[in-house]
């Protein structure tokens, strides 16, 4: 089997990197899409291409890294990172800076240990400052022959179009619900039809965010939500406040879990205290993050679901809640559902480019969902 077909879908991306095995390589690509649809699963197995040219030596199993099928049965040298001629390089807390960045140049001249050629995989590209983007653009500009370069970020707007457009782009989609929902049926092939459905739809194409939504404490977070959600034109006194005060209590415990696996994982690795609290604080805040942007996104798909409801189509996002979207929908509720859904998408825009208040953020959106009911006259 390929080793490119051990990630799910993708296959632009695939067909690109195979023709650049075939016909040449770039001497940087920039793998950039959504969180967990398989970017750091194909630029390992693309190094590993490169490296060892698909012979490697198998050994111990290992959990498959993100949009890694089930049945990848062992690792080599470059996804155990023990690869004389691999350099990788992560974020420490929220950045990577100018000194990472120096550390790798320093390595990028020297030349190959064992290999054809050295490559350096950069994750979290994205997070790079401006200093340390500017020192990566030098080597951009004029790379030692035998380097290729792999930066992978989950978004684009945050690198310099210098960067940009010195590396070969390399886009990743989110995946389908039929890849989803078999990826997460593997996993608990207990659940329900319905909620493994409502789950791979609710994780919008994310096997991270799908993986997440079986865990427990995270489906409690989730009914929660669409508790609040539905409060907001059912309760008859709604407090804003406290259900602001509800979702940011749930993106606090979510990063406070990921903060105990980021120790848990960090076992064992030699590292500074200052490098392993970096670390830690940069697995919780972007799993506090990563859990606002998700309830705001639930909010939305509910109020969507409200509306093809109201309007006669029973085809929804949470599935698994058929009964409460048939009780509440309503013509007379069309209108305000449509306002609440747009509102949610503003609000999840608003979190997703700029650095907000989450509380105070909430609250407001809270307070606007409710009036977007109250105007159409059929809140509580």
């Amino acid at each position: 089997m390929d080793a490119f077909e051990k990630v799910s879908e993708q296959p632009e991306a695939k067909r690109l990197l195979r023709a650049a095995l075939d016909d040449g390589l770039a001497h940087a690509y920039l793998f950039h899409g959504p969180p967990g649809v398989g970017k750091r699963a194909l630029a390992t197995a693309f190094a590993a291409e490169l490296l060892e040219g698909g012979t490697a030596a198998r050994a111990e199993p290992a959990r498959p890294p993100d949009g890694v099928a089930k049945s990848t049965p062992s690792t080599s040298r470059v996804e155990r990172r023990t690869h004389p001629d691999l350099y990788v390089l992560e974020p420490l807390g929220d950045q990577i800076r100018i000194d990472a960045i120096r550390e790798l140049r320093h390595d990028l001249h020297m030349r190959p240990f064992e290999a054809d050629r050295r490559v350096y995989l950069i994750f979290g590209a994205h997070a790079m400052n401006e200093e340390a983007a500017d020192a990566l653009l030098k080597d951009l500009e004029e790379p030692p022959s035998y380097a290729v370069i792999v930066l992978v970020a989950d978004e684009l707007g945050s690198l310099p179009e210098t960067i940009r457009s010195r590396c070969q782009p390399i886009p990743f989609r989110r995946l389908s619900e039929r890849t989803v929902r078999e990826a997460i049926v593997d996993q608990a092939p207990e659940l329900a039809a319905d909620e493994a459905t409502a789950i791979a739809r609710v994780a919008a194409g994310r096997l991270d965010r799908a993986a997440l939504l079986l865990d427990d404490a995270a489906a409690k977070r989730r009914v929660e939500r669409l508790r609040l959600a539905r409060s907001a034109y059912l309760a008859p006194e709604f407090d804003a406040g406290a259900a602001a005060e509800l979702v940011v209590a749930g993106s606090r415990a979510r990063a406070k879990q990921a903060r105990e696996a980021a120790e848990a994982g960090l076992e064992g690795l030699e590292l500074t205290e200052r490098e392993t609290e970096q670390r830690l604080r940069r697995a919780a805040r972007g799993a506090e993050r990563d859990e606002l942007l998700a309830a705001l996104e639930e909010l939305a798909t509910w109020y969507r679901d409200v509306v093809a409801f109201s309007a006669g189509a029973e085809t929804a996002v949470h599935c698994d809640h058929t009964d409460e979207l048939r009780e509440d929908a309503s013509v007379e509720r069309l209108a305000g559902a449509e306002e609440a859904a747009e509102l949610a998408r503003e609000a999840w825009r608003n979190f997703a480019e700029f650095n907000v208040n989450a509380p105070l953020a909430l609250e407001a959106l809270f307070v606007r969902l409710r009036r977007s009911f109250a105007v159409a006259g059929v809140s509580a």
